[in-house]
């Protein structure tokens, strides 16, 4: 059975449900899941200009610090934030930094708190996708080193914020039960 390479098809082109094309989008993309949210990015970048807001996804490409910098919402869920993903690196995009809110079912998590994951168990079903169960999602080190020393300012006392091995359900609503967690 042959294997039908999709991205081949639709590399260098407009996406399909980011409504994106080559030249719209920095290498460097912030991942926020609420469209909202990238206008609050928006804020911070030189020269934003929307390039796309289609469905779930909307796209803003500005600079920080003289950086190209892009902010793509991925709506809620691995599948959606999977189909950004794909289109994203189709028109240029290398680099990946989810932002904003997760479900933290952690005692000593609160709101407001900055993490960095290192890793993800992946218990969900759009990651089988593309690597075989097994294989470990695993952030690249140089990128998680980065995000320690720009994060280490906002720490309380000055340390570092803590890095943290997360996990991706199918379901955001599947109860997971945590140590002291009394539901």
């Amino acid at each position: 059975m042959a294997i039908f390479d999709k991205g081949a098809s639709t590399r260098d082109k407009i996406q399909y449900h980011l409504r994106v094309g080559p030249g719209d989008v920095a290498p460097y993309v912030l991942l926020p899941g609420d469209p909202a949210r990238v206008g609050l990015i928006a804020q911070h970048l030189d020269d934003p200009r929307e390039v796309a807001d289609h469905r779930e996804y909307r796209t803003v490409t500005g600079s920080y610090r003289g950086i190209p910098v892009s902010a793509t919402s991925t709506g809620i869920g691995c599948p959606s934030a999977a189909i950004a993903v794909e289109e994203l690196c189709n028109v240029g995009a290398t680099h990946f930094i989810r932002v904003g809110s997760s479900a933290a079912f952690e005692v000593g998590i609160d709101k407001g708190d900055i993490l960095i994951n290192t890793a993800s168990m992946r218990n969900d079903g759009a990651s089988a996708m593309y690597a075989e169960e097994g294989f470990p999602a695993v952030a690249d080190h140089f990128l998680v080193r980065a995000l320690i020393d720009a994060a280490g300012d906002l720490a309380p006392a000055g340390g570092s914020p803590p890095t943290w091995a997360s996990t991706s359900p199918a379901m955001a609503s599947t109860p997971r039960p945590r140590s002291g967690w009394s539901g």
